[in-house]
């Protein structure tokens, strides 16, 4: 135990040593405050849509007045929808920043009010969140880098090598029980604190455990890689150097280069393309017969085919047909751009086994839920919502079923994908 204390006391008495530690604690706490905030931010936002949808649906039925056209109520409803945060996903916020969270959809073609929310902010996306996911994956490593860079080399270059070397302790156990030291001084800076901030947010034991195994492992990475830097027997400076080249080259330069390759090689059309083809498509169907429209229409959906004939004048079944057929005409490419987007996403998970960074991201953000495929997932449950919704209103319009004031409340409420 003596010599466990000397190297503690040890490692308290430099001052760099302590300001590091120190100065890895607050931003620790800054990162996992950060992700609190914008979390609460969002739930709170979240807890707002009742009595929002409340005022607004009033308003809707107000300017229905006598009318019992159900086109009306299609066309002016907007539904909200929603992806509420998974307790974690205050130490990764990942898509969470840059993809909505809450989307407003009518019963009208929803592949455009889907991808209109599909350009990402470009300052966020480029210098990204600064949460705990940030923090470990490229923070932690500069400190191990400050803290192991002159493991040994400092001994040398003062010459008390020589004098631990005629010690009775073998000079490997003596640096092996330095690192274990400045490893678990480490860690004590970054795990207590989260693990005091996941318990406030409800994660769960199994979910914790797991983040923190994650946390250790990669921090023993990079201690590895320090120490197999330490065995070529380099200055101290040299040691530094070495180790910011490969930080910035297996953190910065490595994925930054796979990410350019992953996007080159899977091509996928951008969500903006998408509903611009579906929005020229709709567009398109107010200059050809109406007939076509409805043939097309009843064509894929047979169940509404014995709606009566639309008449001369004005019929929202033909609005809302014209709609679905522009969702229609696009699918396949929906259907394409969601496979690139997968793809592209496994891509990046088995770049993670090569690279360490890219690992460490992609797994926290996926156990948050706040990955790629996590937003793909709500979108999906927005296109279940919004088949539910037209078939509801096809209801009253396709059989020419009155809708009345009475009739707003029937329609589906969105079910939130609770975790």
């Amino acid at each position: 135990m003596t010599l466990w204390r000397y190297e503690w006391t040890l490692l308290l008495r430099a001052r760099v040593a302590v300001a590091g530690l120190a100065l890895l604690a607050v931003l620790t706490c800054a990162s996992l405050v950060s992700g609190v905030q914008r979390m609460d931010s969002q739930r709170a936002a979240i807890e707002r849509i009742p009595a929002l949808q409340q005022t607004d649906l009033a308003a809707v039925i107000d300017g229905h007045g006598d009318s019992t056209d159900a086109g009306h109520a299609a066309y002016y409803t907007f539904h909200p929808t929603w992806n509420a945060p998974a307790p974690l996903a205050f130490a990764a916020v990942g898509m969470r920043d840059v993809a909505p969270y809450i989307l407003r959809v009518r019963a009208l073609g929803l592949e455009a009010q889907i991808h209109d929310g599909d350009t990402f902010n470009p300052e966020l996306a480029l210098a990204g969140r600064f949460d705990f996911a940030f923090l470990l994956t490229f923070l932690l490593p500069v400190f191990v880098i400050v803290l192991f860079h002159d493991l040994r080399s400092t001994e040398a270059e003062s010459g008390r090598e020589r004098m631990l070397r005629a010690l009775p302790h073998p000079l490997p156990r003596i640096y092996a029980r330095r690192a274990v030291v400045r490893g678990v001084a480490l860690l004590a800076c970054v795990v207590p604190l989260f693990v005091g901030f996941a318990l406030h947010q409800g994660v769960s034991a199994g979910l914790i455990a797991a983040v923190v195994g994650l946390t250790i492992a990669y921090t023993v990475f990079w201690i590895a890689l320090a120490l197999l830097v330490a065995r070529r027997s380099w200055s101290s400076s040299t040691n530094a150097a070495a180790l910011i080249t490969v930080w910035a080259t297996i953190a910065l330069v490595l994925p930054a280069l796979s990410h350019v390759a992953i996007e080159r090689t899977i091509r996928v059309d951008q969500g903006a393309e998408i509903a611009r083809a579906q929005r020229e498509a709709v567009n398109h169907a107010w200059d050809i017969p109406r007939e076509i429209t409805m043939q097309r229409f009843y064509a894929h959906y047979p169940e509404w085919q014995d709606s009566p004939p639309l008449g001369d004048g004005f019929h929202y079944k033909w609005y809302l047909a014209f709609h679905q057929n522009g969702d229609d005409s696009v699918a396949d490419r929906a259907a394409a751009y969601r496979d690139g987007i997968e793809r592209r996403s496994d891509a990046a998970a088995r770049l993670g086994w090569a690279l360490p960074p890219v690992g460490m991201q992609a797994v926290l953000t996926r156990w948050a839920g706040t990955d790629m495929r996590a937003h793909l997932a709500y979108q999906d449950r927005i296109r279940a919502y919004h088949g539910r919704l037209r078939h509801f209103y096809y209801g009253y319009l396709f059989r020419d079923v009155p809708f009345t004031a009475d009739d707003y409340p029937r329609a589906p409420d969105f079910a939130p994908d609770h975790r």
